[in-house]
C-alpha cells in the first residue's frame, strides 16, 4: 500500500468546507470518500451543534467522528453516539448570562436540536436558518440555565463583539474558552472545549498522533486545531492576522480550497 503523508483530516466547516450557500461540492465530498476508502480518517470539527452537523457528516457518508460546539462534544460519524464531552457547571453558565445581559446583548444557548435565545430579533432568524435548529425563545437567559450546558453564544456588531472578547478573556481567564468564529459572535465553551484538545483526544482515540492530522480553517475558534495538527492550513479567505501561525495557505471555501489542496499533497495516492 502507497505510503500516506498524513492519517488523518480535520476540517472547520462554515468558510473553510461548505461553500457560502452552506452546500458541500461533488468535488469535496469525491475526495473525503476516496481519502476515506485509503484509509485516511475524516473529522469534521465546528463550532455548530451536534444536530446542526450531522446533515453535513450524513451527506459525507465517510466521517470516522466529528467535533461539535468547538470542541466540547466528539461524536461517533456513523452511530452519532456521544463519545465525549466537557461542560460547564449550571454556576459558570449563569456567570456567562450575566456577561451577556450586562452588555445588552443577544445570546444563546443549546441543547439536542434546539437552541434557547433570550430575546426576539434578527439574531435569532438567521440563526436558526443557518443551522437547520429550532429555536426557542426562553427570555432571562440565566434563570433558563438549570443544567450544565457546552456552550454558549452571544451575537452583536463586530465592533462590539471585538470588544467583549477582550474584557471576557479576562474576566473568564482560567475558566472558560472564549473564542469567535465569525466576526459578530462570541462564543464560550468550558475550559478544555477547544478544537485543539478535540483533534489530540480524537488521535488518541483512534490510535494515532496529532503530526499525523491535516487540518484547515478560517477564524479564532479554528487555532488551536491548526496548531495541534502535524500541518495547519488556514483558508485564503480566513483571518490574516492568524497567517503567522499557521504552517501553510489554501484556496478560498468558494474555490474547494481542502479538497485542492489535499489532492495535491496526497497526488499519486488519490489516482
Amino acid at each position: 500500500m502507497a505510503h500516506l503523508p498524513f492519517q488523518a483530516v480535520a476540517f472547520d466547516l462554515d468558510d473553510t468546507f461548505l461553500r457560502d450557500d452552506l452546500s458541500i461540492s461533488a468535488r469535496s465530498v469525491s475526495t473525503m470518500q476516496r481519502l476515506a476508502g485509503l484509509g485516511v480518517r475524516i473529522i469534521p470539527a465546528s463550532g455548530r451543534a451536534q444536530m446542526s452537523m450531522k446533515p453535513f457528516v450524513d451527506l459525507l457518508n465517510c466521517v470516522s467522528l466529528y467535533v461539535s460546539c468547538n470542541g466540547a462534544e466528539i461524536w461517533d460519524g456513523s452511530s452519532h453516539s456521544l463519545l465525549h464531552s466537557e461542560a460547564f457547571s449550571v454556576e459558570l453558565g449563569r456567570e456567562i448570562a450575566r456577561f451577556g445581559k450586562k452588555h445588552r446583548c443577544y445570546a444563546q444557548t443549546y441543547q439536542g436540536e434546539y437552541f434557547f435565545y433570550n430575546e426576539e430579533s434578527d439574531w435569532a432568524a438567521r440563526y436558526a436558518a443557518s443551522s437547520m435548529l429550532k429555536g426557542r425563545l426562553v427570555g432571562d437567559l440565566e434563570a433558563f440555565i438549570q443544567e450544565p450546558r457546552c456552550k454558549i453564544l452571544m451575537m452583536d456588531t463586530p465592533q462590539k463583539i471585538a470588544s467583549m472578547l477582550e474584557e471576557a478573556e479576562k474576566a473568564f481567564e482560567g475558566r472558560v474558552s472564549v473564542t469567535c468564529s465569525k466576526p459578530w459572535f462570541l462564543e464560550f465553551n468550558p475550559l478544555y472545549a477547544t478544537k485543539g484538545f478535540a483533534i489530540k483526544w480524537a488521535a488518541e482515540y483512534l490510535g494515532i498522533k496529532p503530526e499525523s492530522v491535516i487540518a484547515f480553517g478560517d477564524s479564532l475558534n479554528d487555532l488551536s486545531m491548526l496548531r495541534a495538527a502535524g500541518l495547519g492550513v488556514l483558508m485564503a479567505n480566513g483571518r490574516r492576522e492568524l497567517s503567522r501561525q499557521c504552517d501553510d495557505v489554501c484556496g478560498t471555501n468558494q474555490e474547494d480550497g481542502v479538497a485542492v489542496y489535499l489532492e495535491k499533497v496526497f497526488g499519486e495516492v488519490l489516482k
